[in-house]
């Protein structure tokens, strides 16, 4: 069986594992105030052209947006995101837990517009009776989106022209965002990510890492007592060292774009092979995950040598899967798959 379920199915790479190795009897501080996170933060300010921002290194990207939204939001607020956004699909109700509501946009594919959140804003305050409502206190969105998308660099300055213009910050949750800088014509950068949002992260877990996520605070303005907001909502690790040797292994010389443009690079070939075949490409995704619709029979044969996941129900005739290729995915398992279709 050859698996294209998701980009974290699988460890961590050799390079940070022997990072992790080469570490692991050294003694250090915990909860992250030693010299290997010290490093770590210093390379991701220096990526980001952004001396002065603060870094913190949490556990896993569920922990990351329920943490840094909480902390964003005064307890009236609530976040904008879209409607298939993974806060407010996939992370089974973790923002609401902590006393916050997501307010559902609308999404093309994946994508919301600046001119939707304008739209939103402006529509709730002239509304008189919105001193009874939950206020939009924040925009979420994902680099890449729930449907492999990107946003321009166009659009992201678009988003965050309007979310400043309402004095809302903007942040952007960056779980996969190694393969959104890798995407095919990309022209968003992370020195744009830092100049446009004003919290992000840049994801680990699903880039290379065992796990980790590390948050990116450009606005001086936002999430002054994160520290103790981490260990409220259970993201802190107390061996903190273990992701500051990890994020310092991906950035030192690069790593963390090269395995970008290797799950990129493979997630394109299998495109080509699909629509080559004649089944349609349901997204037009130009990141590590692919969309395809396919007859039920072709997805129940190829089931028998390759997991995939059914995107949505099966439907009666045909249905939508998802093809995802990540940093350890190789050439041969990608020619297997294309040799089954």
């Amino acid at each position: 069986m050859i698996r294209f379920d998701s980009d974290y199915m699988e460890g961590a790479h050799p390079e940070v594992l022997q990072a992790l190795i080469d570490t692991n009897l050294c003694q250090t501080v915990g909860y992250g105030a030693d010299p290997y996170t010290e490093r770590a933060c210093e390379l991701i300010r220096r990526e980001c052209d952004a001396p002065q921002a603060r870094v913190q290194l949490l556990v896993g990207g569920t922990q990351t947006n329920a943490t840094v939204i909480d902390g964003l939001l005064a307890r009236h607020q609530g976040v904008l995101a879209a409607e298939c956004g993974h806060i407010n699909v996939h992370e089974a109700g973790a923002i609401e837990a902590s006393g916050h509501k997501v307010l559902a946009l609308p999404h093309k594919h994946g994508k919301v517009a600046a001119e939707d959140v304008e739209r939103y804003i402006t529509e709730f305050y002239a509304d008189e009776t919105y001193p009874h409502m939950v206020a939009p206190g924040m925009l979420y969105i994902s680099h890449p989106t729930e449907y492999g998308t990107i946003y321009s660099l166009a659009e992201l300055e678009a988003l965050s022209q309007v979310c400043h213009s309402h004095d809302i910050p903007l942040y952007i949750d960056g779980a996969r965002m190694g393969y959104g800088l890798a995407a095919e014509g990309a022209d968003v950068t992370l020195r744009d990510v830092a100049r446009l949002a004003d919290v992000f992260y840049i994801g680990g877990t699903k880039v290379g890492a065992l796990m980790g996520e590390a948050v990116v605070v450009t606005n001086p303005k936002l999430l002054s007592n994160l520290f103790p907001l981490v260990k409220l909502h259970g993201a802190l690790l107390a061996k903190g060292r273990l992701l500051g040797v990890q994020f310092e292994a991906l950035l030192r010389d690069g790593l963390y774009y090269r395995l970008g443009v290797h799950a990129v690079e493979l997630a394109l070939r299998i495109r080509e092979a699909f629509r080559a075949k004649g089944y349609e490409v349901v997204v037009d995704s130009p990141t590590n995950q692919q969309f395809f619709r396919l007859p039920n029979e072709v997805f129940d044969r190829l089931s028998q040598r390759v997991s995939m996941e059914l995107w949505g129900p099966r439907g009666e005739s045909h249905s939508t899967v998802r093809v995802v290729t990540s940093w350890a995915t190789t050439p041969e398992a990608v020619d297997e798959l294309i040799g089954l279709l």
